[in-house]
């Protein structure tokens, strides 16, 4: 099938055609020919809309997809559909399974079963045996096998001396580490956000000193090592500051947030809506604005969707015996511009969502003529309210339904096929 997007403005710093308004033909899953105004000689599919936007597909760095092992909440295929209803083209799946993304055959199953699908899913190969912190996998197999980077998702981080060995190990191949810093011995069973909401509802708290020491730590590891390190899940000030110190010595650290993080502070959770539980948990309003100012400088690389699919019996509990997470592909992008109007420009956050990440795992791509089409197709300033029938995820675990959002996907193309929203 032929496709002709008409007067797209593409947002792409790597193309000669960034930030001009164009048309754009595809043909054969590839870039045909970009102008101002191209006639449609073979009868393709028109793309048209108002305000049209056009980047290279969305990337996110951590999904949790649940297949195999708790298929109930999510499985590849329904995974993949929420991504493209979010503007994702590329999808990072944490190895949380069951069983754990640990071995080659394990990543081969990912590949293999997502292979049909219009979104590209990368497999993350875990870190440590049962995503434990204990024992290193055998990490050179899997990324032989086609595992993108190394990540034991949410859990906690290894000791010290496991993270040493794991950056040491990594380095000979160029693989790519991704820690969710988190010091489980001092969050402990927090629930929420320690502070004075939390004493206020009654709830446990996780210190804000669990991120921050295994940032810290981390980076003295890294500086040592001379390894490549990325941190998902930043939410602190204090991280921000650490990891931004760091870049200033050029060490090799990455690091993302999550979106939810920049829009939603630690008062939501006054309603015991357990949609507000999630890890690393809301923060501080002083906490956002450090966070929006470490994406204004570059200090934050790319903004993820922490997708983490739950069922209810996992939800519908109290809030402290809840599980962690919200569904997060679908919203990504709504979530994040909303937060970021005004204070980022469109450019950015598509850099963060396209681009920089490709360069993080080591992918590299451009919108020209001659390449395959991998493409998004956006408004910036749509106004829009996101329903229940907008969720694709088998999951329904969200507090933003019914939220009014500014900035929407409207279409993906990717393989050589094309779904519009």
């Amino acid at each position: 099938m032929d496709i002709l997007i008409r007067s797209a403005r593409i947002i792409d710093s790597g193309s000669k055609f960034h930030n001009q308004v164009r048309d754009i033909l595809i043909s054969n899953g590839k870039i045909k020919k970009i102008a101002a105004k191209l006639p449609n000689t073979s009868k393709a599919k028109e793309v048209k809309a108002g305000n049209l936007h056009v980047s290279l597909g969305w990337f996110d760095l951590n999904t949790f997809l649940a297949d195999p092992g708790y298929e109930q909440k999510e499985t590849i295929q329904s995974g993949c559909a929420a991504a493209a209803a979010g503007g994702f083209t590329h999808i990072c799946c944490m190895p949380n399974t069951s069983p754990v993304i640990q071995t080659k055959s394990q990543v081969e199953y990912v590949l293999n079963k997502s292979a049909s699908e219009m979104v590209s899913v990368h497999p993350i190969g875990a870190l440590t045996h049962h995503c434990e912190g204990k024992d290193m996998t055998e990490m050179y197999d899997m990324h032989r096998a086609g595992a993108i980077a190394f990540s034991d998702g949410l859990r906690p981080s290894p000791s010290a001396g496991l993270v040493e060995r794991v950056l040491l190990y990594v380095k000979a191949f160029g693989g790519l580490v991704m820690n969710h810093p988190e010091e489980k011995s001092i969050s402990k069973n927090g629930a929420m956000h320690e502070g004075a909401v939390s004493v206020r509802m009654g709830l446990p708290g996780a210190p804000a000193l669990a991120e921050e020491i295994a940032v810290n730590r981390d980076l003295y590891i890294l500086e040592y090592t001379g390894s490549r390190l990325h941190f998902l899940d930043v939410s602190l000030a204090r991280s921000v500051d650490m990891i931004r110190a760091a870049k200033k010595k050029k060490q090799q650290i990455t690091a993302s947030v999550n979106a939810y993080n920049l829009l939603l502070d630690e008062t939501k959770v006054g309603d015991y809506d357990t949609n507000y539980k999630v890890n690393p948990h809301l923060r501080s309003s002083k906490d956002i604005e450090a966070l929006i100012k470490g994406i204004s400088d570059g200090t934050i690389d790319t903004i993820t969707s922490a997708h983490q699919p739950q069922d209810e019996e996992c939800k519908k509990l109290e809030f402290d015996k809840a599980d962690y997470g919200m569904i997060g592909l679908e919203t990504c992008f709504a979530v994040a511009n909303t937060a970021l109007k005004g204070k980022v420009n469109t450019e950015k956050l598509v850099e963060m969502m396209a681009n920089n990440p490709r360069k993080i795992v080591g992918l590299s791509a451009a919108i020209s003529e001659g390449v395959e089409a991998d493409l998004t197709l956006f408004n910036p300033d749509l106004i829009w309210t996101f329903t229940e029938k907008d969720i694709r995820s088998f999951s329904k675990n969200t507090p933003f339904a019914g939220m009014k959002f500014i900035g929407k996907a409207l279409g993906v193309i990717h393989k050589g096929q094309l779904q519009l929203n």
